[in-house]
C-alpha cells in the first residue's frame, strides 16, 4: 500500500473512532435518562437547573400562579445561604398548562427537551398529563399529590406525601377527623361529598368517600358530577339533589365541596340562598385576597377550610421564615395564599432531598438520597420517603372565615391514617 493509501485509511480510521465516541458521549440513545455527553442533564459544576409546572390559567378564571412564588422564595432563600452544596439553583419559572392535559404534556417536553432541566419543583395543576413522560426521563418531579401519578411513580414525589393512594395505601384522615371535632363527633352525622367532573374529582370522591366512613360519618350524597370545563351559571340541581340526601330526606349536616374557588362561590352561595344552615368545607379557599370582595366574602362566610399545612395564623419559626422569604421575593407584603405555600414546600422538599445527595448530584444519588429521606418539624409535619409516594404525612388544621377574617378551628396536627382499598 502506498504512503498516500496508508495516510487515508488511517485518517479514515481516526475520523471512525472520533465519530463512534462523540456518539457515545452526546446524548444518543444508548445514554441513560438523565444523562448527556458523560454529564447529568442540569447540572454543571455550580449551578442545578429546575422548572415548574403549573395552572396559571384556567377556563373558570382560577389561577394558582402564586405557586410559581412560592418556588422561588425557597430557591432564593437557599441561593442566599450559598446554594446546594456549593452550586445555585437556576430556577426557571413555571410553564402555565392552563389546566389541559395537552398543555401539561407539552410543558413536561419543553422542559426535558429544550431547557435541560435536572427537576421540575413545583408541579401543581388539577391534571399531569406529563407524568408519564417525566418519570420515564428520570426527571425529579416534586409538586402536590392531589394526583395518582404521584402515588408510586419512583422520581415523582408530593411535598405533603400521596393524597390519592392506590390500594394497599393509606388515607389522610385531617379532613373527616377535623369535621368531627367541629360537629362534636361523626355518629350519626351525615355528610355529602361533591366534585369536579375530571380525574381530580373522581379520584377525590372515591378517597373521601372512604375517609369519612372510616371516620365514623354516614354519606349522604358522593358524586363528581359538575363540569370540570364550564361553570354552571345554575347551582339548583345540585342543590336540589344535596338538599333532600340527608336521612329521612332531610338536609346533610355538613357538605364537602372538592372544588376549586369560583365552583365553591357559586355552589356555597346556592345553598345557603335555599336556607342551608349545616357545615359547609372546601379545600381551596384560604387565600385573603379572595376577602376583597363583598359577594364573595359573604359566600365564603363560616365556610371550613382544609388546610394541610401550618396555617398562617402560627408563630412557629417556620412560619416566620416561610413569610419572610416571601416578603423578599415579592418586593413587598403581600396576602398569603395557599398556592405559595404549595410552591414554596415543592421547592423545600427537592432542596432538603438535594442536599443529602451530596456533591456528586446525579439523578441516582437523588434517588439513593430520597429512599430513607425523612426530618422533622416542616411546615407539613414530618416527612419521610419512600414512605409520600405511597402515603401522605397525615398533618393537617381547618380554618373557619368569620367576619371577614380566618380563625383556626381545629389546630394543625397529625391524625393517624386508614388504609385505602
Amino acid at each position: 500500500m502506498s504512503r498516500t493509501l496508508r495516510t487515508l485509511a488511517a485518517t479514515a480510521a481516526a475520523l471512525l473512532l472520533a465519530t463512534a465516541c462523540n456518539s457515545a458521549s452526546t446524548g444518543g440513545t444508548s445514554a441513560p435518562p438523565g444523562t448527556s455527553g458523560g454529564t447529568v442533564r442540569g447540572v454543571t459544576a455550580d449551578t442545578i437547573r429546575v422548572g415548574g409546572i403549573v395552572s396559571m390559567t384556567s377556563a373558570s378564571g382560577y389561577s394558582k400562579k402564586d405557586t410559581d412564588l412560592g418556588a422561588r422564595a425557597r430557591y432564593d432563600r437557599a441561593n442566599a445561604e450559598g446554594g446546594i452544596n456549593g452550586r445555585r439553583i437556576e430556577y426557571l419559572g413555571a410553564e402555565d398548562d392552563g389546566q389541559d392535559p395537552a398543555r401539561n404534556l407539552a410543558a413536561a417536553r419543553k422542559l426535558v427537551q429544550r431547557e435541560k432541566v435536572f427537576a421540575v419543583a413545583p408541579m401543581s395543576s388539577v391534571t399531569f398529563a406529563g407524568a408519564d413522560f417525566l418519570d420515564s426521563q428520570a426527571v425529579p418531579t416534586v409538586g402536590w399529590g392531589t394526583l395518582p401519578s404521584f402515588c408510586g411513580p419512583r422520581h415523582i414525589y408530593g411535598f405533603n406525601g400521596c393524597l390519592v393512594p392506590t390500594p394497599g395505601g393509606t388515607l389522610n384522615q385531617t379532613w373527616p377527623e377535623g369535621l368531627a371535632t367541629v360537629l362534636g363527633g361523626a355518629q350519626g352525622r351525615s355528610v355529602a361529598l361533591i366534585a369536579g367532573d375530571n380525574d381530580a374529582g373522581k379520584f377525590g370522591i372515591r378517597t373521601f368517600t372512604q375517609g369519612f366512613k372510616a371516620a365514623g360519618f354516614d354519606l349522604a350524597y358522593a358524586r363528581a358530577a359538575v363540569p370540570a370545563t364550564s361553570l354552571p351559571s345554575d347551582w339548583t340541581a345540585y342543590t336540589k339533589e344535596i338538599l333532600r340526601s340527608g336521612p329521612g330526606g332531610k338536609a346533610p349536616d355538613a357538605v364537602v365541596s372538592v372544588m376549586q374557588t369560583p365552583y365553591n362561590i357559586g355552589l356555597f352561595t346556592a345553598l345557603k340562598r335555599a336556607g342551608y344552615r349545616g357545615v359547609l368545607s372546601d379545600p381551596t379557599d384560604y387565600d385573603p385576597g379572595l376577602l376583597a370582595k363583598d359577594a364573595t366574602r359573604q359566600a365564603l362566610d363560616g365556610v371550613l377550610v382544609l388546610l394541610q399545612f401550618q396555617p398562617f395564623e402560627s408563630d412557629s419559626p417556620a412560619m416566620r421564615r416561610f413569610k419572610a422569604d416571601i416578603r423578599k421575593a415579592a418586593g413587598k407584603e403581600v396576602p398569603l395564599n395557599m398556592h405559595m405555600l404549595t410552591g414554596y414546600m415543592s421547592a423545600d422538599l427537592f432542596l432538603s432531598i438535594a442536599a443529602k445527595a451530596g456533591k456528586d448530584l446525579t439523578v441516582e444519588s437523588f434517588q439513593q438520597a430520597a429512599n430513607g429521606f425523612s426530618d422533622t418539624g416542616t411546615l407539613v409535619g414530618d416527612r419521610a420517603e419512600p414512605k409520600g409516594q405511597k402515603e401522605s404525612f397525615g398533618c393537617g388544621a381547618l380554618v373557619r372565615l368569620t367576619g371577614g377574617r380566618y380563625e383556626v378551628a381545629v389546630p394543625f396536627r397529625c391524625y393517624p391514617p386508614v388504609p385505602f382499598r
